[in-house]
């Protein structure tokens, strides 16, 4: 109503967006990627001219690419309309979900939240064994010596290995690179932070990767005053898919997100 009334005084506006699941370009379930984020992300700063944005993050991970899109998305739009972001720490920002977590200027987390996770990981099963128990013979045809790499039907090739440690370092030190270049001094240079360990609450202030411990309405309050408004901003899954289709998808993508949830204890 404050817009039809050309000198009335607005309420200061924090515009909300809620980051809640694994990170994948694609599947089932409660999934983050930039394609389906982006024009939330846009609205979010763009609508209602917020004086901030809060990411609350709930997030064990998932892909480094969708994670890097995400977060450069959000860098973007910060420094186009000059709003500063302030990320919100639920249970988990670990792995993916820290990488969007150092998108923001200012990072707080719960006394209990698990952040960290600065590493790249890769797992699969070997079942050359099984097949050989029985009787299965495994034929492939490729053109390329590394086509079939990693193949689970075949004994692990020492040198797939090595290609695979090599392309992983290399994600590594994109995401080492993006935690030094957002969280600068403020890193503890004393511990390994990027070995893959993870924190929870306070440990993860006095390492850097978060700057304290608070919540959203109370933080926001502090910042802009009692009478700041927020308009929260989440994912929505299109009615159809709701109450239809990708059941199997949705059973499949729910076993991943398990695993991922799992490697932080949760």
């Amino acid at each position: 109503m404050f817009r039809f009334i050309p000198f009335a005084k607005r309420k200061p506006l924090v515009a909300v967006i809620r980051l809640s699941g694994t990170i994948a370009a694609s599947g089932g379930g409660a999934r983050l990627n930039d394609a389906a984020l982006a024009p939330m992300i846009e609205r979010a700063f763009r609508r209602g001219k917020p004086r901030a944005v809060a990411l609350v993050i709930n997030s064990p991970g998932g892909s480094p690419v969708q994670s890097a899109l995400i977060a450069a998305r959000v860098r973007r739009l910060a420094t186009e309309t000059g709003v500063p972001v302030h990320a919100f720490v639920e249970d988990v920002a670990a792995s993916g979900g820290y990488w969007l977590a150092t998108s923001a200027d200012h990072i707080w987390i719960d006394t209990c939240s698990i952040i960290g996770s600065i590493g790249v990981i890769s797992a699969g099963f070997g079942f050359h064994d099984l097949l050989a128990r029985n009787g299965i013979e495994r034929r492939v045809y490729a053109a390329g010596t590394s086509k079939s790499m990693l193949d689970p039907f075949r004994p692990e090739n020492p040198e797939d290995v090595t290609r695979l440690r090599a392309l992983q370092d290399q994600i590594h030190a994109a995401f080492v690179e993006q935690v030094q270049s957002r969280r600068g001094a403020a890193l503890n240079t004393e511990t390994d932070l990027f070995n893959g360990n993870i924190w929870v609450g306070q440990g993860g202030v006095d390492m850097g990767l978060a700057d304290g411990i608070g919540h959203l309405v109370p933080k926001m309050k502090a910042t802009f005053g009692d009478a700041v408004r927020f308009s929260v901003y989440g994912q929505r899954r299109p009615f159809f898919q709701r109450i239809t289709g990708q059941a199997m998808s949705d059973a499949m993508a729910s076993v991943e997100d398990r695993a991922l949830w799992a490697s932080v204890g949760l």
